[in-house]
């Protein structure tokens, strides 16, 4: 297993090596409840070939997860007990955590989804401060050698003393229980950070974000920045935006008729965070948290079975995104709002542009097709490089198209070839000599 870690400058995650780790993650929430082993594989094999590389799993699911059997009759507790794991519904977590590591792919490991241990549903949580360690230790051990990354929290936030003891008390027995081989970030309710309330704890290597579904053109961003202010440094990702096919803000509206995001929202929502300086980002779709299909009573309006909403377009175009970024050593980028001289900077139509620390390339990211205005001398090279080459991508499809290669003085307006909602683009800008293929 190729253990993962926080890079040296504490702003993306890499391997042991330092070879960066792009996350690109999946919100695969009830896989491991509501899938056979077969059905796990169709969706895992699906989500390599697509181009993911974490996949967002919860052991003790939301949906009736301690009270409702898995795909094969079993519960996960005996007597909804943490000190009693039922080894036949762990045997098949094991099965898909394998089929997960052949296949590439890290599991974000959820041991909980929120409900189970906040104290705030006026109830005794399933987890609390005098058991969480114990089941840590055991999850922790079992998984020791597996790729994955632990995921706190599910959908809540540390808000009580109690909860807080309850968190330390289940990542300390986690980290007890691997030997610390393995991160450890937390999931908040949204829209929220784990920051607010963890970003001093010892044991949270990583920040993560839930921007949410209340409202389009909601800059998530704003967020990353947010976290990425903070000391001591830690990476940050949006670990759930905003979904597709979800209606848009359906917790304000409490009607699952309104509008639904879409390819295009995934996409705003994913390059806005990456080039605002987030480590990775998370995909979801409304159908394939939840693993929705007919006979199931749908969640939030879910009404494509998974297997179809896996060809949803946003799933094919994560993976181009990851293409993109991945084609430069896009660890070196920062964010640098000083490129851009002219164009939107606010609404849905904002421009996000990041530069290589070593000026050797930068991505602008325009959501809605608007001009903008470039200091094309931002692009450099440590031999003095002249030359520009400018190539505008199509998130959309993957495809790139140089336009112009030139000298790097100046200023350069950009026209994207189409604009309004639906055509975002990103010019990507290289030093022309530095031998960076071109993207797509």
């Amino acid at each position: 297993m190729r253990r993962l870690r926080v890079s040296d400058n504490h702003r993306h995650l890499a391997y042991e090596d330092g070879t960066p780790f792009f996350y690109l993650g999946d919100t695969a929430w009830e896989l491991f409840h509501r899938l056979d082993l077969a059905e796990a594989g169709r969706y895992l094999e699906d989500r390599a070939r697509k181009g993911f590389t974490v996949i967002q799993a919860v052991v003790l699911a939301e949906l009736g997860g301690t009270s409702t059997p898995n795909a094969n009759g079993d519960l996960p507790l005996v007597d909804r007990d943490p000190d009693r794991p039922n080894e036949a519904y762990f045997a098949h977590v094991d099965a898909a955590v394998t089929q997960a590591a052949s296949l590439g792919l890290t599991v974000g490991m959820l041991p909980t989804w929120g409900t189970l241990w906040t104290t705030s549903a006026q109830r005794t949580p399933l987890l609390t401060a005098a058991n969480a360690g114990t089941y840590g230790r055991f999850l922790g051990r079992r998984y020791s050698e597996a790729p994955v990354i632990w995921i706190l929290g599910g959908d809540q936030n540390v808000n009580t003393p109690a909860e807080r003891a309850t968190m330390d008390a289940l990542a300390h027995g986690l980290r007890e229980g691997d030997g610390g081989t393995h991160l450890i970030t937390f999931h908040p309710r949204g829209p929220g950070q784990s920051s607010i309330a963890l970003h001093g704890a010892a044991w949270l290597d990583f920040n993560m974000i839930q921007s949410s579904h209340g409202a389009r053109d909601h800059d998530n961003g704003l967020f990353v920045a947010d976290d990425l202010a903070l000391a001591p440094p830690k990476p940050t990702l949006d670990g759930e935006p905003r979904y597709e096919s979800i209606p848009v803000g359906f917790y304000n509206s409490g009607t699952w008729d309104a509008l639904r995001f879409d390819d295009y929202d995934a996409r705003q929502a994913a390059y806005w965070a990456l080039l605002a300086g987030a480590c990775g980002h998370t995909y979801g779709n409304n159908s394939i948290w939840q693993m929705w299909r007919p006979g199931l009573a749908p969640a939030i309006g879910a009404c494509t079975p998974w297997y179809q909403a896996l060809d949803h377009p946003g799933a094919f175009q994560m993976g181009h995104l990851r293409r993109l970024f991945e084609s430069r050593p896009w660890q070196r980028l920062t964010p640098d709002s000083g490129l851009v001289v002219d164009g939107p900077r606010e609404g849905g139509a904002k421009i996000r542009a990041a530069r290589a620390v070593d000026e050797s390339f930068a991505f602008v990211y325009t959501p809605r097709g608007e001009p903008f205005t470039v200091r094309m001398g931002a692009i450099q090279s440590a031999g003095g490089a002249t030359r520009v080459r400018a190539t505008w991508y199509d998130p959309r499809y993957g495809i790139a198209t140089v336009i112009h290669t030139g000298d790097n003085s100046g200023f350069q307006t950009f026209v994207p070839p189409s604009s309004g909602r639906g055509s975002d683009w990103v010019l990507v800008l290289d030093d022309a000599d530095a031998g960076y293929p071109v993207p797509g």
